[in-house]
């Protein structure tokens, strides 16, 4: 069971006992993904990340990070969403202590050091250089710029080039002091620890000075440009597609029917647009349905990998099982099914404490409660045939269709007369 405390700071701890684990995961969730970010510092919540792992004042650099760590046969890593950004250390739970002290170091004393700065500059543009040359993923980050347009939630996280070579130190500091503050961070201890240890040891070593309240994102604004196809012209020799509508907010009462709704479109190998698309017609290698669910609006979305010449009837065949969905009602068996299926994926990520500190920290960051296993699989338990079709009419209405396509076309008008 979790326990949830507050730090005279603001800083929040949820703690959950694992008794089957002789291991601890150590989350640090901050407020403080891309969506706080402005055209200027585009990029910016990234970099920081990477520069938390560049020295602090006890372990002054990358090497004596990594050393701490690998020292004790820990893993660690970061990674950084629209909303937050993670930082964790997983260890054996004899060695909770370094593993605080590693985290709280690289958090609260960061030196942001501008000789890292310049050597982390060509890295992180050889990450944006992979990105831009692996089109399954920069698909997906042309589909949002469609969707949401010229604002936060439709920039790519990595940002810009002309911003990656020439942030500065002071900018880091500035994000940093705005954003990392104690009442905009969530602290999660999930596996063999008890709640007092967890509070101890907080105690201990995030100490923070000062507490500066945290600023929020801009709200989202109406992206009314009317455009519905994105048409990103590459030499390639697949061309990749992602077809969708703007969806739900995380907490919104039918969240949970929309995922159910994306399983049974192409959540797994036996899902419909599987079967369809790639199965019976041989159009694609991989496709899948997907959510994207921010704390105000979401993204209801189908990728695919797709022939080159078969582009127009791929992009049909997806729209085609839309309109299946909209207009049929699934089976008592296909949605028993895909509840299953989300259902026991869950029970198998849950078995890692690092997932559990990452369910539990997340809803304690965006939403200010704790979101349970088992509330969720209440909540699919009760989806019926008729609310996957309702949420299926409301969600997937053609005139909502989006589409986003990188591959050898320069004719957007031939991919226009497909949505009409």
């Amino acid at each position: 069971m979790h326990k949830k405390d507050k730090l005279s700071s603001g800083l929040r701890l949820v703690t959950e006992t694992v008794k089957s684990t002789g291991a601890v995961t150590v989350l640090i969730l901050a407020g403080a993904g891309s969506r706080y970010e402005t055209k200027g510092i585009n990029g910016i919540s990234h970099f920081l990340e990477h520069m938390f792992f560049k020295g602090a004042k006890k372990y002054k650099n990358t090497r004596e990070v990594s050393e701490a760590i690998d020292g004790i046969g820990g893993d660690f890593n970061a990674f950084t969403g629209k909303e937050y950004a993670g930082y964790y250390v997983k260890v054996s739970s004899d060695h909770i202590e370094r593993a605080m002290d590693v985290l709280s170091d690289m958090l609260l004393r960061a030196k942001f050091d501008p000789k890292e700065i310049d050597k982390e500059r060509g890295v992180i543009m050889e990450e944006y250089n992979m990105y831009q040359d692996t089109p399954m993923y920069q698909i997906g980050w042309d589909f949002e710029r469609l969707v949401f347009g010229d604002q936060p939630l439709g920039w790519d996280q990595i940002g810009t080039p002309e911003f990656i070579q020439s942030v500065t130190h002071e900018q880091f500091v500035n994000y940093k002091k705005d954003l990392y503050s104690p009442d905009n961070i969530v602290l999660t201890l999930a596996g063999d620890i008890d709640d007092k240890t967890a509070l101890d040891l907080t105690e201990k070593y995030f100490t923070f000075a000062g507490d500066k309240k945290a600023y929020e994102f801009k709200a989202l604004e109406p992206n009314d440009r009317g455009e519905r196809i994105y048409l990103h012209e590459k030499s390639t020799e697949q061309a990749h597609v992602v077809a969708g509508v703007p969806s739900y907010r995380e907490t919104h009462i039918d969240h949970w029917i929309e995922k159910l709704l994306s399983v049974i479109l192409g959540g797994n190998m036996s899902s419909r647009m599987f079967l369809s698309v790639r199965e019976a017609r041989g159009l694609c290698y991989y496709i899948r349905t997907a959510t994207d669910n921010f704390v105000d609006t979401g993204i209801f979305s189908t990728g695919a990998g797709v022939q080159v010449k078969r582009i127009d009837e791929a992009i049909s065949a997806i729209l085609a099982e839309y309109e299946k969905i909209r207009n049929e009602k699934v089976s008592a068996e296909e949605l028993e099914k895909a509840k299953n299926f989300m259902k026991g994926k869950m029970v198998l990520r849950l078995e890692d404490s690092e997932e559990i500190a990452h369910l539990l920290g997340k809803y304690e960051l965006l939403h200010d409660e704790i979101m349970r296993p088992e509330e969720i699989m209440k909540e699919l338990d009760a989806v019926t045939e008729d609310d996957i079709q309702r949420v299926a009419k409301d969600l997937l209405k053609p005139e909502n269709m989006r589409v986003a396509i990188i591959g050898p076309y320069d004719d957007k008008g031939r991919f226009e007369k497909l949505l009409s």
